[in-house]
């Protein structure tokens, strides 16, 4: 396989590709399986997959009942274990095979870590279920006691115990333990302990039988424990050829990451599957170092990164480009189901109207102020105030709404803040700023006031200041609440007038909501018909416009001024907000991400309703280009304005920028070591 810089391999940002694997079955023909192991190995390495994880006992089959007894079936297994190690010598993966072995006169449920032609170890099955449909006891023996030992298998004596995790010498990520079915349906798991002391990816070999509803049983207990044990999670239930003597199979498999399924396969099918997923041990190690909780337990349950034994193994990473076999999503801040999605926009604009409703009552304010451009942010600002009034049992019209013209204000913005306001049953008026900010610009000697053509930052904050500062005496002389419109990708840029400007409220409401999250936000309160269908109607238009600040008049061309050509798209910044912030990730990886998010315009990435400007492709160039502006705002220039921002709810798991919440970091600080970073490692 070709090298290739180290940017497009998925080893180097701490990706591990692994497998859960669906064979064939064939009841008790324990050479049939062994070559439906070979096989799919053979798949495996094809893919270029660093873990495959079979199902359970599926050397021997599952359901074999009594014959798991039998000399001849355990001679056999222990003959198939060495034709495994054999055939696979060569390939790349480990191996996680499911395999009945002895020791010591009695018969454990083991999975069997076999690498290149090595058994590299053997892990028993802790708890064995006997109820119902289970009758485990009458075979096999508990492994749950059975620490620092080991075991004959395949010609080989290979460490064996439950206190067991496998690490690739060479790739410091790939950190892996491995427990059987019932295992994971315990009140607390082995991996639980296993990943307390330092497995990164924990894995299921199971059998289990399907009955309705049991597959969502499957998916919710995988889910919670990649969760719950800040770990991914691959599980490999016994599928095709199992014995349906008195049960059936499904073969469902699926992996999880941190409580999210990254992968799932198909279920009751004839033919054998390799799920594939890259799973992020890179983000996985990023969560654990920000959950001290996590580490607090593991040092109360006396437990280390040398409390389990480690066997080490050679991977031979080659760091050949082989694509990531995982979906990114575009929109992080945005859910990617349309079920998911309607969820979260209902606890994102109810999170938001429950906060401002409460500080309303506890600030015993009379009237809400709102300045309404006709834009994105302060028409969300105002819909959810007016929900707000309407749960505090308030008429509409206590909520004081101010369009303020400046001097680049469009007729269109200006009469879509009229038409809502009108739709909606608050009380508005016009203040129009120009001739105060003529004054305040003659005063200063700016040479706008001696009529050049001069729309420098002063021009345009001039504009901002004095609508803030309008809202704050009105908020005074009605017994008010200035509601702040700023969102959280304008806080990520430093996109804000700092002090009596678009910073500075009593409330900021859209603090923790970022900018591609209140466009989903405005679509749900349309198709959810929060409000009447004019409303509905004002609403589609704001929508439909280009984002300006409407500070600088337009050009000789007719040209509006375009935030996204000053700062970049939002989408693209909202991504690299998601990924630095809330993940901690170093830069070149998140450029990594972002192109396999976006360097394919014509796959669905998007959900449903995102607007067709954002249903573009971005190449590795314009990326880099965009994430150094990026890293430069949010760490050099705009840090003192987030450590000065007045209250807002924290909305977004993806994070908030609040000091006194998610991010506290010092307002002098510099962007150099992150966008050396880049330099030092993008091709």
């Amino acid at each position: 396989m070709a090298k290739t810089h180290r940017f497009f391999s998925h080893h180097a940002h701490e990706f591990l590709r692994v497998a859960a694997c669906t064979p064939v079955a064939s009841v008790g023909d324990i050479a049939a399986n062994a070559a439906a192991t070979i096989a799919l190995a053979k798949r495996g390495h094809a893919e270029a997959c660093d873990l495959l994880v079979f199902p359970e006992l599926n050397v021997t089959s599952y359901a074999i009942d009594d014959l798991h007894l039998q000399d001849a079936i355990q001679r056999a297994t222990d003959a198939a274990l060495a034709e495994i190690a054999a055939a696979t010598a060569k390939l790349k993966p480990v191996l996680l095979v499911g395999a009945a072995l002895t020791k010591d006169g009695r018969l454990y449920n083991c999975a069997v870590a076999i690498h290149r032609g090595r058994i590299l170890g053997v892990v028993p099955k802790s708890y064995l279920p006997n109820y119902r449909e289970y009758y485990e006891k009458r075979w096999f023996t508990s492994g749950y006691d059975v620490v620092e030992d080991d075991i004959a298998v395949a010609g080989q004596i290979v460490s064996f115990g439950i206190d067991l995790i496998f690490t690739a010498s060479d790739l410091p990520h790939f950190i892996f333990h491995a427990e059987i079915c019932e295992d994971f349906w315990a009140p607390i798991p082995p991996s639980t302990y296993a990943a307390m002391a330092g497995a990164l990816v924990c894995c299921n070999l199971s059998a289990s039988n399907v009955v309705i509803g049991k597959s969502r049983q499957r998916m919710l207990l995988s889910a919670a424990q990649s969760d719950r044990a800040i770990c991914a999670y691959v599980f490999s239930a016994a599928g095709p050829g199992e014995s349906t003597t008195d049960l059936a199979w499904d073969g469902q498999g699926m992996v999880h990451e941190l409580g999210e399924l990254i992968a799932e396969s198909a279920r009751f099918e004839n033919d054998p599957e390799l799920l594939v997923a890259d799973v992020d041990c890179g983000r996985v190690r990023q969560e654990r170092m920000r959950n001290g909780t996590f580490h607090d337990t593991a040092r109360a349950e006396g437990l280390a990164p040398g409390s389990f034994r480690r066997v080490t193994f050679e991977a031979k990473p080659d760091f050949a480009d082989v694509g990531l076999r995982r979906d990114i999503r575009r929109f992080p801040f945005v859910p990617n189901t349309p079920e998911k999605l309607d969820a979260d926009c209902y606890e994102a604009f109810n999170i938001q109207v429950t906060a401002l409703a409460q500080r309303v009552v506890a600030a015993k304010a009379e009237r809400l102020v709102i300045g309404v451009s006709g834009g994105l942010d302060s028409t969300h600002a105002l819909i959810v105030a007016a929900k707000a009034m309407d749960r505090l049992g308030r008429s509409r019209d206590h909520i004081l709404g101010y369009t303020m013209p400046g001097f680049a204000t469009s007729e269109g913005t200006k009469s879509n803040a009229w038409a809502l306001m009108r739709a909606l049953g608050v009380a508005g008026d016009e203040i129009d700023i120009r001739p105060a900010a003529e004054q305040m610009l003659a005063d200063m000697r700016h040479p706008f006031a001696d009529g050049k053509p001069t729309y420098d930052v002063t021009f345009e904050n001039v504009q901002a200041g004095l609508r803030t500062d309008y809202l704050f005496r009105l908020a005074n002389q009605h017994n008010g609440l200035v509601v702040g419109t700023g969102d959280l990708s304008e806080l990520a840029l430093g996109w804000c007038t700092y002090g009596v400007g678009d910073q500075m409220s009593h409330y900021a409401v859209n603090a923790g909501v970022p900018k591609t999250l209140i466009q989903f936000l405005i679509r749900w309160c349309i198709r959810t018909d929060q409000y009447d269908a004019e409303t509905d109607r004002v609403l589609e238009a704001i929508l439909a416009q280009e984002i300006s600040p409407e500070l600088v008049p337009a050009g000789a061309d007719g040209a509006l001024q375009s935030t996204e050509s000053k700062i970049g798209p939002y989408a693209l910044n909202d991504f690299f907000a998601h990924y630095i912030v809330r993940h901690g990730m170093a830069p070149s990886k998140v450029a990594f991400l972002a192109l396999k998010a976006w360097e394919d315009a014509s796959r669905g990435r998007w959900p449903r309703d995102f607007p067709a400007a954002a249903r573009t492709a971005y190449d590795l160039p314009t990326i880099r280009g965009w994430l150094e502006k990026f890293l430069f705002r949010f760490f050099t220039i705009s840090q003192f304005k987030r450590s000065a921002i007045p209250n807002g709810p924290k909305v977004s798991a993806g994070g908030a920028l609040s000091p006194r919440g998610d991010w506290r970091a010092p307002s002098d600080g510099t962007a150099k070591p992150f966008l050396d970073e880049l330099d030092a490692n993008l091709p």
